[in-house]
């Protein structure tokens, strides 16, 4: 990858990759693209509703959307908490979703097992925080030949995630970018690093900002909460800083 540096060798650009649908990252000059949708697939008709609700956004400002959705949240703070209607349901709903909208689909993978599975329905496979330096997960994600989106970890330094990003472009040759979520600030408190949108770019790795989680007070109880109030401020400070897309849920 050749790109051009300025006098302190940080690239002004990196290379644009497509992850699906036409929804491009990395070309600042591009409409923002958003990453958007439910936390889980908590029921075929919830997922509809929230899927067309994003498509009618997407349609209303002409710019590039990403349905998001976990078929199954695999890391709950508390085991009685909610976590999927099932592999295939979830995963048939999240392909009916797509066909209604004609938007792209995202969703996690947390086993190698599951990727060829999920990579038949959606467009991007995401790696979990929590699992971004699992190699074999990053490996079999890539071999699908989907985009792969890898969340970085919030024990994790910005600079830290190219060997993540080393190891799917390693395995495949696909569309691979981050998403920043916050470094941990003690207990139950994140914070974000607005120089983490530079250092990984600066690496050549289109990063993408996801406002919610960030703002989450992880493992604080039997679930976990967040400071909704702070989500505006902070996502327009990352666009300010240069993020190529915006990850947020939505209900």
């Amino acid at each position: 990858m050749s790109l051009e540096r300025d006098e302190e060798g940080i690239p002004h650009r990196v290379e644009p990759i497509e992850i699906a649908g036409g929804v491009r990252l990395g070309d600042l000059s591009e409409a923002l693209p958003t990453i958007a949708g439910p936390c889980a697939v908590e029921g075929h008709d919830e997922l509809l509703e929230a899927a067309r609700h994003v498509a009618e956004i997407a349609r209303a400002l002409d710019t590039p959307f990403v349905l998001k959705a976990s078929f199954d949240k695999a890391n709950r703070s508390s085991g009685t908490s909610f976590r999927t209607i099932g592999f295939e349901p979830a995963l048939a709903a999240l392909a009916e979703a797509g066909r209604d909208t004609g938007l792209p689909t995202l969703t996690d993978v947390h086993e190698p097992g599951q990727c060829e599975r999920v990579a038949a329905v959606v467009d991007v496979l995401q790696i979990p925080a929590f699992l971004c330096r699992q190699t074999d997960l990053i490996e079999a994600a890539a071999r699908t030949g989907r985009a792969v989106n890898i969340k970085r970890g919030q024990f994790m330094a910005p600079d830290d995630m190219r060997r993540a990003v080393d190891k799917a472009r390693a395995a495949a040759d696909v569309p691979v970018f981050v998403t920043e979520r916050g470094t941990s600030f003690g207990y139950h408190d994140l914070v974000v690093d607005m120089r983490a949108f530079s250092i990984l770019r600066g690496d050549g790795i289109p990063v993408v900002y996801d406002v919610t989680h960030s703002l989450q007070k992880p493992g604080g109880g039997e679930e976990t909460g967040g400071a909704r109030r702070f989500a505006e401020p902070l996502a327009r400070a990352a666009v300010a800083a240069g993020v190529d897309g915006v990850f947020v849920e939505i209900h």
